[in-house]
């Protein structure tokens, strides 16, 4: 059962430039910890993302969750964890903090991640190992699906998962082969044009043949002329996405994305608000064939139900670390295969989480493996990091979900 738990603020600052993007000038990369210790000295870890300033609150709420987890034994938590996590998400005081939103979810997905690798270190198996062997009704058990009965009843979730479930021994040669990644550390929103160019030619000289550029420039010119260098350079068969975060305004997404369509991007990604449902709508209709790709600041599950029953979004990027963890990423995950959405998790953690959950959204609910962001600036911190070769994630084989850290 669990004994006892710590939380972490842990924080690492950044080579210069590093990180940047046009909202995000300076960020100090940290993680709120949870480390859940059962009475046999597991340790269950799960960790919350955020930029620096403000950790130790993310922290100081993730104490107040785990607090009430002592006492009971994993596997009894998890074999029913979604009535659990619809309990802490309704804490009658503390939900005013949000609800569903903002520190105390980030708080609450630190909780349940935590509580999802020591799940998996008990059953001595890696996260995708554990999630991908689970029945359809185990799923939705640790799901909490309130919110979401316009969409589907537990009934229909567990009717929808037993149908892709039944076809994943078809999808099995990933754990071989692998998966491609993404580079998003040759464009940050700093790096001189020079630079963006060099990181361009080394990111293919390793393999990747996607990469991303941060845009949102005050001078929409500059741009243009740094979506044109990385085309220029990576070839008009490879993936370029852009990314804005958030920094246009509506009638300013409208605008520059027309001008940079000629480049032929992949996708746009976070053009404006992630609360503005309708903008991104119009957007999409707007710069069409090309995709807005959304998700990495959409707190909840049901925001992402909006989007999807808008039509709003062409990729999603649900992040583990910023909806309530594992719990909420696998229901989301499943509003999106029934919407036939691409899922293409924001790295907010440096992969090491999301890395399990490509391999259980490809095997277990059928959707396609296409990439996962590679962002490398943290490797060094964790005791199993990422592997990734040649531009293709290799499958992690270490108990749990990957997330210790040193």
């Amino acid at each position: 059962m669990i004994k006892t738990f710590d939380i972490q603020d842990r924080r690492f600052p950044l080579a210069t430039g590093a990180g940047s993007d046009a909202i995000h000038k300076d960020p100090i990369y940290s993680y709120a910890v949870t480390r859940l210790v059962d009475d046999k000295g597991r340790v269950g870890t799960g960790l919350a993302f955020t930029l620096g300033a403000g950790n130790e609150l993310v922290c100081r709420a993730a104490a107040f969750y785990a607090e009430r987890l002592k006492g009971i034994p994993i596997e009894d938590l998890m074999a029913d964890f979604g009535q659990l996590f619809n309990k802490l998400s309704n804490e009658q005081q503390f939900r005013w903090l949000g609800p569903h939103k903002g520190i105390v979810h980030l708080a609450l997905a630190s909780v349940t991640n935590a509580c999802f690798d020591l799940w998996a270190k008990t059953r001595g198996v890696p996260l995708w190992k554990l999630l991908t062997d689970l029945s359809a009704e185990e799923i939705v058990n640790t799901l909490d699906l309130s919110y979401l009965e316009d969409e589907f009843t537990k009934a229909e979730a567990i009717s929808l998962l037993e149908s892709t479930i039944s076809t994943g021994h078809k999808r099995m040669d990933i754990i071989e082969k692998g998966y491609a990644g993404y580079d998003t550390s040759v464009g940050w929103f700093n790096y001189s044009d020079e630079k963006v160019r060099e990181n361009c030619k080394r990111a293919l000289d390793n393999g990747f043949s996607a990469m991303k550029l941060k845009v949102g420039s005050e001078d929409p010119l500059r741009d243009i002329r740094r979506a044109h260098i990385v085309r220029e350079v990576a070839g008009d068969e490879a993936k370029v996405m852009l990314d804005a975060n958030q920094q246009w305004t509506l009638p300013q997404a409208l605008s520059i994305c027309q001008e940079l369509k000629e480049m032929n991007p992949f996708w746009v990604e976070e053009p404006t608000h992630p609360d503005d449902i309708v903008g991104h709508k119009r957007l999409a209709e707007h710069i069409a064939p090309i995709k807005v790709a959304m998700g990495e600041h959409v707190p909840n599950r049901i925001l992402f139900k909006n989007y999807l029953q808008m039509g709003a979004a062409g990729f999603v990027q649900v992040d583990a670390v910023r909806v309530g963890g594992v719990s909420e990423f696998i229901s989301v995950s499943l509003l999106c295969r029934k919407y036939n959405i691409p899922v293409v998790p924001h790295v907010g953690d440096m992969g090491q989480l999301h890395q399990h959950l490509v391999l259980f959204n490809h095997i277990s609910l059928g959707h396609e493996a296409l990439f996962l962001e590679h962002i490398p600036h943290l490797k060094s911190h964790f005791v199993h990091p990422v592997s990734i070769a040649n531009g293709v994630y290799r499958t992690p084989m270490d108990v749990g979900s990957s997330c210790d850290l040193l």
